[in-house]
């Protein structure tokens, strides 16, 4: 079936069976920066916003946020115009093998948009159940301090 849901700022009509998981449905239309990690809600590299609320995208069904606002992390910016967070991303060395890094941006987003000065206590929190293998979380910790930095005026955004 073909059903119409606004992702990243646009309508658009995607295919997919009434039993898809968002994760599938977004995936099977092109949405690739949403990785499919453990499908189980346990990794986080499958993050997106809905209705400005971070979400596994593999614990719902797409059907049941039809109606909804989607966002996935290239709905914050991409390559050719990143976000403050991503370019902190890469200016801070968190992004090696960049698989969880998407599910990573969803989730500063959602912190910096809630507290724009969090501790390290706090980012820490917000990033539990992100899961990445290759950085060791420190790089990742201080991308979110300089994301939340730059956000504040505390820095520019010059490399």
């Amino acid at each position: 079936m073909k059903e119409i849901f606004n992702i990243n700022g646009k309508n658009k009509k995607i295919e997919l069976r009434p039993d898809s998981t968002l994760l599938e449905a977004l995936r099977d239309n092109g949405f690739t920066e949403v990785k499919n990690g453990c499908e189980e809600g346990q990794c986080g590299a499958c993050l997106v916003l809905v209705d400005d609320v971070s979400v596994n995208s593999c614990q719902i069904l797409a059907m049941s946020v039809k109606d909804q606002t989607i966002v996935t992390s290239k709905g914050l910016g991409d390559q050719h115009k990143p976000s403050i967070i991503q370019e902190a991303y890469v200016d801070a060395g968190a992004v090696q093998c960049g698989f969880c890094t998407p599910g990573f941006v969803i989730s500063t987003y959602s912190l910096l948009k809630k507290n724009p000065n969090p501790t390290e206590e706090e980012i820490k929190s917000a990033l539990d159940g992100n899961l990445c293998r290759c950085t060791g979380y420190i790089k990742i910790i201080d991308a979110v301090k300089l994301a939340a930095k730059r956000m504040n005026g505390g820095e520019d955004n010059e490399k």
